[in-house]
């Protein structure tokens, strides 16, 4: 059963990724709240999982002609280094922690969506 529950949990999440909001705001949720995986590991899976899915895109981009790759180094390699940094900090922080500073990213997260929403207007 927990198989199933890890699979939809992945399925979902995945979906959201494939339209455009990123899979992990579903998916450590989902992981940490609903199935009792440490944060650590949740955000581990997340990043795994979101490996596959990046060189997919990136190679139908290129098949499209939509892949810029003037400048690329500029953005991958600080990206990379940064990457692996925050990695390295994240494994020495407590899950709490951890678990807080993710709750931070999502309602910021939520604040610019609604921000740049058309609904929300705060002009005469």
């Amino acid at each position: 059963m927990s198989f199933l529950l890890f699979a939809l949990a992945g399925f979902f999440s995945g979906m959201l990724g494939g339209m455009g909001m990123g899979g992990g705001t579903v998916l450590i949720p989902a992981l940490t709240i609903f199935m009792g995986v440490e944060q650590h590991a949740a955000q581990a899976v997340n990043l795994i999982a979101f490996l596959p899915m990046a060189l997919f895109t990136l190679k139908v981009h290129k098949e499209n002609g939509l892949l810029k790759t003037k400048g690329l180094l500029w953005i991958v390699l600080p990206a990379i280094v940064v990457s692996v940094g925050a990695g390295f900090l994240a494994s020495l922080l407590p899950s709490e922690v951890l678990k807080k500073l993710f709750g931070a990213f999502l309602v910021a997260l939520a604040v610019k969506l609604l921000l740049e929403t058309k609904i929300f207007t705060f002009s005469k």
